[in-house]
């Protein structure tokens, strides 16, 4: 359980929240904090008062994936298998496992035509993807995922979603503007102006959201 108590930074202002295993979708109108949520579960953000625990530890201490809604800003290698392969080097995983891991997640992912690319040459679409193999392979307790899809075209959705569910991770934090993925989520959290104004299952959620002046912003008018 992801527990959050009294939790204050900028404009998050949380007292109490309890995020189950699975995948919990943010979402909310634009500058409502969800990015600043999720850098603060992913332990980039430290909380000015109040404190975040991934199933008693706090995030600093919790094996997190990240990925940015900028692919630019996520990229730390030269080429697109040492990227792939970041974490598990950071690790000092023998060159053996980390051929084999490498080729796997690329597989999973649809994207091994990319392997012998270099960052730079890729679009933008398959950057975000290369850093979600990146994020996926040393298996994290928990992904989180900050607008992770805005690069994507639909045809990847059932792909991601699947590797998501068989990551092995516990927790899956994201945020999305694309409902049709929100809505496949176990959790939905919608946030404005840092509080979270209604939480629950989508098949809760949505049909609240559809009585509040925020729906058409979401699915239009």
């Amino acid at each position: 359980m992801i527990t959050i108590k009294s939790l204050r930074y900028r404009k998050i202002a949380i007292d109490a929240l309890s995020i189950k295993p699975g995948i919990t979708t943010i979402i909310g109108p634009n500058g409502s904090g969800k990015t600043t949520f999720l850098k603060l579960c992913a332990g980039i953000a430290v909380p000015e008062t109040g404190t975040i625990m991934i199933d008693n530890s706090s995030p600093r201490e919790t094996d997190i994936g990240w990925v940015n809604e900028f692919p630019d800003r996520n990229i730390l290698f030269v080429n697109v298998i040492d990227e792939i392969a970041s974490s598990l080097r950071f690790r000092h995983v023998s060159c053996n496992q980390i051929d084999v891991s490498v080729r796997v997640s690329a597989e999973a992912m649809g994207i091994t035509h990319l392997l012998n690319r270099r960052m730079h040459e890729l679009s933008g679409g398959e950057k975000a993807l290369v850093s979600l193999a990146a994020a996926l392979i040393h298996r994290p307790k928990m992904l989180v995922l900050d607008e992770y899809d805005s690069h994507l075209d639909n045809r990847w959705e059932g792909t991601i979603e699947q590797m998501m569910r068989s990551s092995g991770a516990d927790y899956v934090l994201r945020c999305t503007q694309q409902m049709n993925t929100a809505i496949q989520s176990d959790q939905i959290l919608f946030f404005d102006s840092g509080r979270i104004l209604l939480q629950g299952t989508p098949t809760q959620v949505f049909p609240l959201l559809r009585e509040t002046a925020y729906y058409p912003i979401f699915f239009g008018s």
